[in-house]
């Protein structure tokens, strides 16, 4: 097989599904697979019905992954965080996850889910520069 590697500065989402397909099919060879279930809590005006924040994550290999999460900045301070973040997890047990993960800046809300038991597993410095991404975990004891 001959290969050559060409650059493109606008991959379409038909390349990304190209590179991802062999990816994928490795790491079900590895795993024995898994297909992720998302889920979203919506947090909702109740005047306009209007979406002002939530939750986004994905069940994947057992662990439960929160993307997103935003309260809207009127709600912060009166328990819509911690009822979310409840609220996930509590699905993440009733799926039998391992854990839940997720990432988040210096800038954003480290000591809030650190007081929801979650530990700093890695971070990168400068990322954007001048701050620090965090990734943080809480792994879950199915006896709790």
């Amino acid at each position: 097989m001959t290969l050559r590697i060409e650059r493109t500065d606008t991959p379409t989402d038909e390349e990304r599904q190209a590179i991802l397909a062999p990816l994928r099919a490795y790491n079900t060879a590895k795993t024995g697979g898994t297909v992720p279930e998302l889920v979203a809590w919506l947090v909702r005006d109740e005047h306009s019905n209007e979406i002002v924040g939530g939750l986004y994550g994905r069940v994947f290999f057992r662990w439960f992954y929160i993307e997103l999460l935003v309260v809207p900045e009127q709600a912060r301070g009166q328990g819509t965080g911690s009822t979310l973040m409840q609220m996930a997890e509590d699905l993440a047990r009733e799926k039998n996850c391992v854990g839940i993960w997720l990432d988040t800046f210096d800038f954003q809300a480290p000591a809030f889910y650190k007081k929801h038991g979650f530990t700093e597993i890695g971070q990168i410095d400068d990322y954007p520069p001048g701050h620090q991404h965090f990734f943080l975990q809480k792994r879950l004891n199915p006896a709790d």
